[in-house]
């Protein structure tokens, strides 16, 4: 779909589509991994913290796992994270020169905090068994912060990208006299990165819950899927609400500050009152719109709570200045599809609470657990709808009204950008394979050491069989440390 917006844009060099492929899928690859890295962390502290306050060894079970998988997630985004870092430079060489002095502080503190998470994780691994309990958690704590750091930095360089400020411009029009503290908290910083990591709990919530609704698919009903769905899931129900009233603030921040990308996002051709909203539908070159769910009224609504809310058109400025039709309908799509997984995960989190009020326990349903399985997959679907959305609806602009996306775009030749995209294509095909096959691969080592576990319990702690992770060796256990939810403790807060 990106293709065929970027073909119908008027005078575009010839590098300017492969350039945009290239940057559009390590971008989709990469968003893949972000809530992982940005919210895996709080939800692993969340369950040990709850193991050691409970004395609970199948929390600490649960927390030791997923601080393993968070750790492999953290080497596997290191790849994509730093071939994105490059591509800023290599792809986009007229913004970076330009612009770099006034917003690249917010990739300079996105790399502090890269090195500041691949210390502590490392730190959190080595301390499973050999460091006191407690000791141990509380090093852990700083990890969360500097994961949010991290998304701070490249969430200052985006909503800088959307609402530029903090800088004059020379008779050249090259900027001038920096402040930098404008630039990192541009107009749309706050809306936009709260938005952003509600999303990234929410949807790291609802994938790993949906690990563990699959096994109780599947028939495995012992506590330890259930504690590994009831924790993570209850992060999740909690901000979906939150979500939704977030995203709905963000967009009316776009519709005050970004008056054409809200135009683009709603498919609104003429600036009028009493707007009509469309749920989907296709913008047409000549304004009509095909196909979609219109409701009368709503978008002004929603815009200014009052039907006589003027809301602007795309026509309110120059064909050169605004997105194309195409690009219109796929931000607009994006949109609607992020807007309609986010309703429907309201209505599952309020089946969530509800049985929670009416009987203190999860819901019985095998439908609950099928839609909770879903959910993991389709908040991916909806960071990446986020993204679309954004970055869709803000064209032609790189910088928004001050740099085109053609005047930033590489001279290195379009042929070299094709093979480079294949390149890369074959290289992450091969990564993420690599990562799901080490993630089954521990998957099935646990649930042997589990089943062995079933078998001697009296002689080996939980997940003494794991190759992943610093080993030491096996701690004698109390009686009763078990998968059951038992009393029993293992020594060093070890699961």
């Amino acid at each position: 779909m990106l293709s065929t917006a970027v073909l119908l844009a008027n005078n575009a060099p010839a590098q300017l589509l492969p350039a945009r492929e290239l940057m559009a899928f390590t971008l989709a690859s990469h968003i893949l991994l972000v809530p992982f890295g940005v919210a895996l962390p709080f939800i692993t502290l969340l369950m040990h913290h709850r193991g050691l306050r409970r004395n609970d060894p199948v929390a600490l079970t649960l927390a030791r796992r997923w601080s393993a998988v968070m750790a492999v997630q953290f080497a596997i985004g290191i790849i994509t994270g730093t071939v994105l870092s490059f591509e800023f430079g290599l792809l986009w060489p007229g913004m970076m020169g330009r612009w770099g002095d006034v917003f690249g502080l917010g990739f300079g503190i996105e790399a502090w905090a890269f090195f500041l998470e691949a210390v502590l994780i490392a730190i959190y691994l080595y301390g499973w068994r050999r460091l006191n309990p407690w000791t141990h958690f509380w090093l852990a704590v700083p990890l969360p912060p500097a994961a949010l750091m991290g998304a701070f930095g490249i969430i200052a360089a985006n909503s800088w990208m959307n609402t530029p400020q903090g800088f004059g411009l020379d008779a050249r029009g090259k900027p001038i006299d920096v402040n930098v503290q404008q630039a990192i908290f541009s107009p749309m910083f706050g809306p936009e990165y709260w938005h952003f990591v509600v999303a990234m709990l929410l949807t790291a919530g609802y994938v790993v819950a949906g690990v563990y609704a699959v096994g109780w698919l599947r028939g495995r009903r012992d506590r330890y899927h259930r504690l590994g769905f009831t924790v993570p899931f209850t992060v999740a129900a909690i901000l979906t609400p939150v979500q939704f009233m977030l995203g709905d603030s963000a967009a009316r921040a776009v519709f005050h500050k970004q008056p054409v990308k809200f135009a683009a996002t709603e498919i609104v051709w003429k600036t009028d009152t009493h707007v009509p909203e469309y749920m989907f539908g296709r913008l047409n070159r000549d304004g009509t719109i095909s196909g979609g769910l219109k409701i009368p009224q709503l978008d002004s609504i929603l815009a200014g709570f009052k039907p006589s809310t003027q809301v602007t058109g795309l026509t309110s400025v120059p064909a050169s200045d605004r997105p194309t039709v195409v690009q219109a309908t796929i931000a607009h799509w994006a949109f609607d599809i992020m807007v309609t997984i986010g309703s429907v995960l309201i209505l599952l989190a309020l089946w969530y609470a509800w049985s929670w009020w009416r009987h203190r326990d999860n819901p019985r349903s095998r439908w609950f657990y099928r839609c909770a399985a879903l959910a993991g997959a389709a908040c991916l679907v909806t960071v990446e709808c986020g993204w679309i959305t954004t970055e869709v609806g803000r064209q032609p602009w790189i910088v928004y009204h001050h740099m085109r996306i053609s005047e930033a775009v590489t001279s290195t030749g379009a042929g070299a950008l094709w093979a480079m995209l294949g390149i890369v294509m074959a290289v992450y095909v091969a990564v993420f394979g690599a990562f799901l096959a080490v993630v089954l691969k521990m998957r099935t080592r646990w649930r042997i050491a589990d089943e062995r576990s079933a078998v001697a319990r009296a002689e080996l702690p939980p997940e003494t069989d794991t190759p992943y992770g610093p080993r030491s060796e096996p701690e004698p256990t109390t009686a009763g440390a078990t998968h059951d939810g038992g009393p029993g403790h293992t020594s060093g807060g070890a699961s």
